[in-house]
C-alpha cells in the first residue's frame, strides 16, 4: 500500500507528489526539502552503494560539492574525444534542471546534466553517465532517465584530470537561456529561486564554498584526503588552537558525501567570501603539515578527535 502524508487534511500517496529539485521544498508541504521528505526513498533505491563514485576525477571533490552542497552552479564538462555525439558540443554540469529534470538538451545542442537528481541507483557516476550518453544522441528538449548496474562511468566519458571551472549562480536564471518556458518549468523556477542560499566559490583554495543561511556565514570545504587521516590531522590543529579561519570562527563538525569528509566552520558575522580566501589558503598549508605528521595522537588530540566524530553527519 503506498505510503500516506496528511497535508491540509488531504492524504497524498507518494505518486501524488511531483518530482521537484532534491533542494526544493517538498510539495507536499511538510516544510522539508524534497532531498530529506519524498525524494529520499529514491535516493537510497540503489542495489549497492558505491562509497566514492567520483574517485579518480581531478573534480572529484567539486563535482560533490555540486552534488550536495552548492544551491546552483554550472560548469562545463570535458568529454573524452571518443564518446558518441561529443564532437562540437557543449555540455554543462548544474546543479539543478527545472522539474528536476536528469538532463536538458538546448535546441543548439548544447547538453545540460543535472547533478541533483531524485533517482540513482547507487553509483552516481554511472547513473550521470548514463543521462549524459541518452543526452548526447537525443533531440532537443528533456532527457528521461533510466537505471542501470551496467555501462560506463562518468570516469570512461570524461577527461579524468580536466578540473571543473564552478560557475556559481544567485538563482536559476540560467534555465530561461533556450529552456521552453512551460507554466510547469516557470512554477518550478520559482520554488527554486525562493530557496537559493548565498553561496561562493572559494578561489585559493579546492571546493571551498562560502554560504550564508539565514543571518549566519559558514564555510563548507570537501577535502580529498582519506577519512581518518583528514580527521587526525584537523585533530591535530583543534588541540593546537589553529583550526580556525580567524577571530570568532570554529570548526563545528564534519559531514560526509560520497566517500569524502566536508568540515564546516562557523564565520565571524557579517564575513564576506573574499574575506575568507587568504585564511583559507594559511588553513590549508597548516592542514597540509598536520597531514604529514605520522605520530601517534597525544591525549588531548584523541579528545578533539573524538569530538569531531561525534559530530559527524553522513548525507550519502
Amino acid at each position: 500500500m503506498a505510503k500516506k502524508k496528511r497535508v491540509g487534511g488531504t492524504a497524498l500517496s507518494e505518486g501524488d507528489v511531483p518530482v521537484v529539485g532534491l533542494r526544493e521544498p517538498c510539495p507536499c508541504g511538510s516544510g522539508r526539502r524534497y532531498k530529506a521528505c519524498h525524494g529520499k526513498a529514491a535516493a537510497h533505491a540503489g542495489e549497492q552503494l558505491v562509497r566514492r563514485p567520483f574517485e579518480g576525477l581531478a573534480s572529484e571533490c567539486d563535482l560533490i560539492a555540486m552534488h550536495e552542497i552548492v544551491p546552483s552552479a554550472t560548469a562545463r564538462l570535458t568529454l573524452a574525444p571518443d564518446v558518441e555525439g561529443a564532437e562540437g558540443r557543449d555540455v554543462l554540469a548544474v546543479t539543478v534542471l527545472p522539474v528536476a529534470w536528469p538532463a536538458l538538451v538546448r535546441a543548439d545542442g548544447t547538453v545540460l546534466v543535472g547533478l541533483q537528481t531524485p533517482t540513482g541507483s547507487g553509483d552516481a557516476s554511472r547513473d550521470l553517465a548514463q543521462v549524459l550518453q541518452s543526452a548526447l544522441l537525443a533531440g532537443p528538449g528533456p532527457v528521461a532517465a533510466g537505471r542501470t548496474t551496467a555501462g560506463p562511468r562518468l570516469q570512461d566519458l570524461l577527461v579524468p584530470d580536466s578540473p571543473l571551472d564552478v560557475d556559481v549562480h544567485e538563482g536559476f536564471d540560467f534555465w530561461l537561456d533556450g529552456t521552453p518556458l512551460t507554466d510547469e518549468v516557470t512554477a518550478s523556477l520559482e520554488r527554486a529561486n525562493a530557496s537559493v542560499v548565498p553561496t561562493r566559490r572559494l578561489q585559493g583554495v579546492e571546493a571551498g564554498y562560502w554560504c550564508r543561511i539565514g543571518s549566519k556565514e559558514h564555510l563548507r570545504w570537501v577535502l580529498p584526503y582519506p577519512e581518518d587521516d583528514l580527521l587526525d590531522a584537523l585533530a591535530r590543529l583543534r588541540a593546537a588552537g589553529r583550526d580556525g579561519l580567524g577571530p570568532q570562527t570554529r570548526l563545528i563538525g564534519t559531514f560526509r558525501a560520497h566517500g569524502l569528509l566536508v568540515p564546516v566552520w562557523d564565520l565571524a558575522p557579517g564575513t564576506e567570501a573574499d574575506a575568507v580566501e587568504e585564511p583559507a589558503q594559511q588553513l590549508a598549508e597548516r592542514l597540509s603539515e598536520a597531514l604529514a605528521q605520522t605520530g601517534p595522537l597525544t591525549g588531548d588530540e584523541r579528545r578533539a578527535r573524538a569530538g569531531l566524530t561525534n559530530r559527524q553527519v553522513t548525507l550519502r
